[in-house]
This record gives C-alpha cells, structure tokens and sequence, in this order.
C-alpha cells in the first residue's frame, strides 16, 4: 500500500520561493529563514505585522514593472478585508519631478519627457 500524500500547508516551503520585488529580503545564509518586506517595515502608520502569504497579492511589483516613473516612492500598509491581510499602496511620488501621482502608475511629467522627441542628428 503506498503512503498516504498530505496536502498540508508548508510554511517552510514558502520561505524559499523567490519574490520578484525590490522591497523583498530574504536572508538565507547558514540556516537562516529571515524574510521581510522593507516597503512595510518602513511604514510607521503599519499596523499589521508582515507574513509571507501578504507578497502574493501584493500590487507593488506590478506596479513598479507598469509604471512610466523609474523614479517611484511608494508606502504602502496592510488593511484587513474579508478576514484576511492585504497590501495596499497608501502614497506614491515620482522622486525624479518631486510630484505626488495619484495613480501610481503613470507620472504626466514622465509622460511628456517620453513622448519628446530626442535632439540627434540624422
């Protein structure tokens, strides 16, 4: 009789996956299993302590990857909907024109410099 397959979650298993998001740490080295989201961690308004489960639906990296700015700010906090934990983005700026985006994803001023043609010869 073969054994018995348990589905259960593993949260050791999940510490090692990897995370696409500059905000992320994870410090493996020697045995050690540390792991942190530095996004939140430098929000003093945070409330909530960070869990792993919190980055996979975080809109930080796709937000960072849609964005025009390059030059992004962003804060973010955990708020609690339908019993569970999720991030939210609570202030973006384009560090680059010192302007506060209501939408994280797009910064006029960026916009414009991208559509400007460049001044090269022919």
């Amino acid at each position: 009789m073969p054994p018995a397959v348990s589905f259960a979650f593993d949260h050791d298993a999940t510490m090692n996956k990897p995370v696409n998001c500059r905000y992320f740490y994870g410090d493996y080295f020697r045995g050690k299993n540390k792991e942190a989201c530095r996004l939140l961690e430098a929000n003093p308004n945070n409330q909530h302590a960070w869990k792993r489960t919190y980055c996979d639906s975080c809109p930080v990296p796709e937000i960072l990857i849609a964005s025009n700015s390059r030059d992004l700010a962003l804060e973010a906090t955990v708020t609690k909907r339908f019993l569970r934990g999720q991030v939210e983005v609570t202030f973006a700026v384009c560090t680059k024109h010192m302007e506060e985006l209501a939408d994280p994803r797009f910064c006029p001023r960026c916009a414009e410099e991208q559509q400007r043609p460049t001044g090269g010869a022919l």
